[in-house]
């Protein structure tokens, strides 16, 4: 019996100390892919992607940057997304932030060597650039319970400090039970500055993180329009959702449009992954959501999106856990006791 599947590839922060050696562990017959890939880092004077995930000892200081996360993160997610059981298929892709880059070689918009082509050019330019940095801060509870005054409150927050002189600070993304936001130094601080910390951990600041999805990179966008052309852009195979919650259609899709939206609004205005996942929900109704590796930590987003669209009844974090206990609903292949539900 075929299952369907919505895949999600994830964005910055998931290739972290654990992951060290992803490529080898689960890929290592993918040889002739990932030496492409070194190539092309090789042509920019890059240590190639294999010597990364192959290295011995993993630090912050050098796995956070993003001219060496984005590629490690795209062979991973690319790779695991080109390896899914036969009987799975595959009715639409989507991916959070950069995540949306993969998505568009999964979905097959770009070939596997053009999407890694975008993929390390943005990321060595975000890398380059520096412009800002992010937080990550929630809305609900540990619970997931949904409290649409809550996120009212702290957007509302979030203009006020925009507005002050000197301070730049907006909805990077919107995550699930998560608010990922962006500015600089000044809107930053003051967003810690006026909010108690919750979970033992939040606010959180992100190491190494632009101000992704902001006008404050515009100029990188501008510098990624320079260097990547249209023609690297084709039409996918499956529907790819975008940022917005958009559908881009097999066979209905207008390159130029792909291109301009990818290399613009995606990177200088909030990316709304939580409306992403609920349009994937809505329109395709899929047996599984299939988040691809590296790293686990998107599955918990795309669970509380569900939750807070009550998707099938699902109004909680107990609602959720009962139904995955039951007829795993998400897989995460990042995750050992879940990799062998998607994966022959």
């Amino acid at each position: 019996m075929t299952r369907t599947a919505v895949v999600i590839c994830p964005g910055r922060g998931t290739y972290n100390k654990p992951e060290l050696g992803y490529l080898h562990r689960h890929h290592a017959h993918r040889t002739d892919l990932f030496h492409r890939f070194d190539t092309i880092r090789a042509e920019a004077g890059q240590q190639a992607v294999t010597a990364l995930d192959g290295a011995d000892r993993y630090t912050v200081g050098t796995y956070s940057r993003g001219d060496v996360a984005s590629p490690l993160i795209y062979a991973a997610s690319l790779a695991d997304a080109q390896a899914l059981a036969e009987d799975i298929e595959v009715v639409a892709v989507t991916g959070n932030s950069m995540g949306w880059y993969i998505a568009l070689a999964a979905g097959g918009a770009l070939s596997p060597e053009n999407g890694f082509r975008v993929v390390n050019t943005m990321g060595t330019l975000m890398q380059d650039h520096m412009i800002g940095g992010q937080l990550v801060y929630p809305h609900v509870d540990e619970d997931w319970e949904k409290d649409a005054d809550r996120k009212a409150e702290l957007l509302a927050d979030v203009a006020r400090i925009n507005a002050k002189d000197g301070h730049d600070l907006a909805l990077s993304i919107d995550l699930g039970g998560m608010l990922v936001l962006a500015g600089n130094e000044d809107g930053l601080t003051a967003f810690e500055a006026s909010h108690l910390v919750v979970q033992d951990r939040f606010p959180m600041r992100l190491a190494n993180h632009a101000a992704f999805h902001t006008r404050l990179q515009a100029p990188v966008a501008a510098e990624g329009r320079n260097v990547l052309g249209i023609n690297l852009f084709g039409q996918p195979r499956h529907p790819l959702i975008d940022g917005r919650g958009e559908i881009w259609w097999p066979g209905a899709t207008d390159t130029r449009a792909l291109w301009d939206y990818t290399l613009g609004h995606q990177v200088t205005e909030t990316f709304d992954f939580t409306h992403a996942i609920q349009t994937a929900a809505r329109e395709f109704a899929p047996d599984l959501f299939i988040v691809t590796g590296p790293g686990a930590t998107l599955g918990g987003a795309v669970a509380q999106s569900l939750v807070l669209a009550d998707w099938q009844g699902m109004s909680d974090k107990a609602a959720f856990q009962a139904r995955q206990d039951a007829n795993p609903l998400l897989v995460a292949m990042g995750r050992a006791d879940q990799r062998a539900l998607a994966t022959s």
